[in-house]
């Protein structure tokens, strides 16, 4: 192992990816002390009114909310800490004796893209293990100590398999009763059966939901059959639980960020049956997952192409450049988010375009560095 890194890493490279790996750390945790500040400034009267623990700040709150910024705010930090400190390098005159020693330019990016792999595994294990952990806490935080979102919804459809459809008018996850519920069984475009009932409660031992005040109506072709349970109740099993609802009711608190992996994918698979109109977003936070991590490489490439060629004023117009690129980058990325939710782009196709779009832009940049 030290005779492979004595073989390909060598002074120059270690310089480097000190350089980088310092810079980015230092930057990170910078950022993440002035979120802190700001935050602990604007809630503090909030986590006294709701008398929540120190413990439960310090771990709970801030141990969930922290990874998620650093999360989002990793690849822009690794960007605008390689266009500073090569900037720097180039400014003093480093770079130059390297690439006039028959150093090639390719030659002088490996040490940038062994750092970016570091960076990129921490990332990528952080993006698919560790965040959905996080998340989970901050969100039991905010529904322990802040109340958490309003707990009824309204006017809810689920298709819970390829025959049968649900509709509820509300339905209150505290005590897991939806109200004004309605069940249709089809064969084909055919309706063989339509359930009214005023009220359905969730069993929590049983399993099963309990049905209330209810009536059936039966239709075989032109024969029907009524079945009235007014003043009665029935026990039935559907397969829907009020995690399902829970899941809906928090998509503005990025519930699905608290979702591990493989339960992201179990509900895709169960969404695509059940069509509640979540499919899209499940699958844009699936795949952000494992795609979004590849940033580190793309924004590295860039960052070296523009800030490696020593230019007039010092590092200033390299570091203006990085944070306009840095700020496009995020519109392309909501942009595509948004023609994936709102105009039929696939999710697997809004997820790489960022990256696809600045990873050509890099290409090109690198074509155009000084060699």
């Amino acid at each position: 192992m030290f005779k492979f890194l004595d073989r390909y890493i060598r002074i120059i490279d270690w310089y480097i990816i000190k350089k980088y790996l310092g810079t980015f750390v230092f930057t990170l945790s910078l950022f993440l002390v002035i979120i802190v500040v700001f935050d602990v400034s604007e809630h503090l009267d909030d986590f006294l009114k709701s008398h929540a623990p120190l413990s439960a700040i310090v771990f709970q709150y801030y141990g969930g909310y922290l990874p998620y910024y650093a999360n989002i705010l990793l690849p822009l930090i690794n960007f605008l800490a390689v266009i500073f400190f090569t900037a720097k390098m180039a400014n003093q005159t480093e770079i130059v004796p390297i690439l006039s020693g028959k150093t090639s330019f390719n030659r002088f990016l490996r040490p940038y893209f062994i750092a970016s792999t570091v960076i990129f595994v921490f990332f990528f294990f952080g993006n698919v293990f560790v965040i959905p952990f996080t998340n989970k806490l901050s969100v039991d935080f905010n529904n322990t100590y802040t109340g958490g979102s309003d707990p009824t919804q309204k006017e809810l459809h689920m298709q819970l398999d390829h025959h049968t459809y649900v509709y509820l008018q509300s339905y209150d996850n505290v005590v897991h009763t939806g109200y004004n519920f309605v069940l249709e069984k089809f064969n084909g475009d055919t309706l063989k059966q339509k359930m009214v009932a005023q009220r359905v409660v969730y069993d929590s031992l049983k399993h099963n939901w309990n049905i209330q005040e209810y009536s059936v109506r039966y239709v075989n072709g032109l024969k029907e059959k009524f079945v009235d349970g007014t003043g009665k109740t029935k026990d039935t099993i559907l397969d829907m639980r009020p995690s399902d609802f829970e899941t809906n009711n928090d998509i503005n608190n990025n519930i699905y960020r608290a979702i591990s992996t493989s339960d992201l994918s179990k509900n895709i698979e169960k969404e695509k049956i059940r069509g509640t109109g979540r499919l899209v977003e499940l699958q844009l936070e699936k795949y952000r997952r494992f795609v979004y991590p590849f940033s580190a490489f793309v924004l590295t490439l860039i960052g070296v192409s523009i800030s490696s060629r020593k230019v007039r004023g010092g590092i200033g117009l390299p570091l203006g450049v990085g944070i306009l690129l840095c700020f496009l980058y995020i519109v392309v990325d909501r942009f595509a988010n948004v023609f994936s939710l709102k105009a039929g782009l696939p999710p697997i196709i809004a997820v790489f375009i960022p990256n696809v779009l600045f990873g050509l832009t890099g290409f090109y940049l690198l074509y155009k560095a000084p060699k």
